[in-house]
């Protein structure tokens, strides 16, 4: 099986204004020891923090769905092995993790990685195709990055997110 191209041009989506609600919404949570640890855009990312004391930062991504077209779980988690063969060679701390909308109408499986310059953290997003992605700096608040460059007209101001070029 080979996988989709991704090009790191995110196409044209008119509901980007719905999709940031819902990524702003949206309940985030990863995993340490079998307990399930919240972090919210706009708090700070104090369980991670005292978890992972020598950290610096903490970026929350995902392989599934890129540009948020469902595609076929099957492939979903051809990318999701991906993404970790690529976190486990690169010797960072991470764990696994996870999106969901707050009524559990969706769910994507997602990795949590420690002290990833947010270069590096933002090729990684766009290499998977993501529109968003989750990241803090210690002592600072989560913040949801953006990948559409600038927020497109009709976009809500909400706090806590970065339009990324």
């Amino acid at each position: 099986m080979t996988s989709p191209v991704v090009t790191n041009s995110v196409p044209a989506n008119p509901g980007i204004a719905s999709l940031l609600q819902a990524y702003h919404a949206a309940d985030y949570r990863w995993e340490l020891n079998g307990q399930w640890h919240p972090m919210s855009i706009g708090a700070t990312a104090s369980s991670l923090e005292r978890a992972f004391p020598q950290a610096s930062s903490f970026g929350l991504l995902s392989a599934w769905n890129p540009y948020s077209v469902e595609r076929p779980e099957s492939i979903n988690r051809a990318e999701d092995a991906r993404l970790q063969r690529h976190l486990e060679g690169s010797g960072l701390v991470f764990r696994a993790a996870f999106s969901a909308a707050r009524n559990r109408s969706w769910r994507e499986p997602s990795w949590i990685v420690m002290d990833m310059p947010e270069p590096a953290f933002d090729a990684l997003a766009r290499d998977h195709g993501q529109l968003a992605t989750v990241h803090a700096r210690r002592g600072e608040p989560v913040r949801l990055r953006m990948y559409q460059g600038a927020a497109p007209d009709g976009c809500p101001d909400l706090a806590c997110v970065d339009w990324v070029n």
